[in-house]
């Protein structure tokens, strides 16, 4: 059986469905997303909030789900982010699978799709604070001159789109930090 690039064995033909959220799908987000980063020591506890505070102020950019045999499984957001002098970036996060679906391929579904909408869209580029060693796979990575406040530097990545290497302080919207 195939790995994920961590170790993990991966599923094939999950029958995985990536599809934008809909009106009605907030409740069972919130419920993922919770359930989801309940066992991570560094999560803040406010991961659905931060998604909800994104979506009052309509900085949700990208938000989708994925769908599996008609139910939703995970969830991926996209909002804009800020990087010094550059333009046209975004935030990729919070992501979240149900746990009982955790290393089957659903989270890089997810951010594979958003990264590839992104980047149709015209964006410069995307951060994420994070495990580098997920991360990487993306393509994202940490970079001389790129902090993020109170983040290690080797938490702190970037992919970019375009040829501008991508340094300064990286922000992220400001739900991010009133949700609660």
């Amino acid at each position: 059986m195939p790995t994920d690039g961590t170790g993990h064995r991966k599923k094939t033909n999950m029958n995985i469905i990536i599809r934008d959220e809909r009106k009605g799908d907030e409740t069972v987000i919130a419920a993922i997303t919770t359930a989801a980063f309940k066992t991570i020591a560094e999560a803040s506890g406010t991961e659905s909030a931060i998604i909800d505070a994104l979506r009052a102020a309509k900085a949700l950019t990208i938000s989708l789900v994925a769908e599996k045999d008609g139910e939703i499984v995970g969830h991926v957001a996209f909002s804009p982010a800020t990087l010094d002098d550059f333009t046209g970036w975004y935030g990729l996060g919070p992501v979240a699978v149900r746990p009982d679906l955790h290393h089957q391929g659903i989270g890089s579904a997810l951010i594979e799709k958003g990264l590839a909408r992104l980047e149709a869209l015209g964006a410069s580029g995307c951060v994420v604070v994070g495990d580098p060693n997920y991360y990487a796979r993306f393509g994202f990575r940490s970079r001389d001159g790129l902090v993020c406040d109170g983040v290690p530097m080797e938490n702190t990545m970037a992919l970019g789109f375009g040829s501008a290497e991508p340094r300064g302080t990286m922000g992220f919207h400001p739900a991010f930090f009133t949700a609660s």
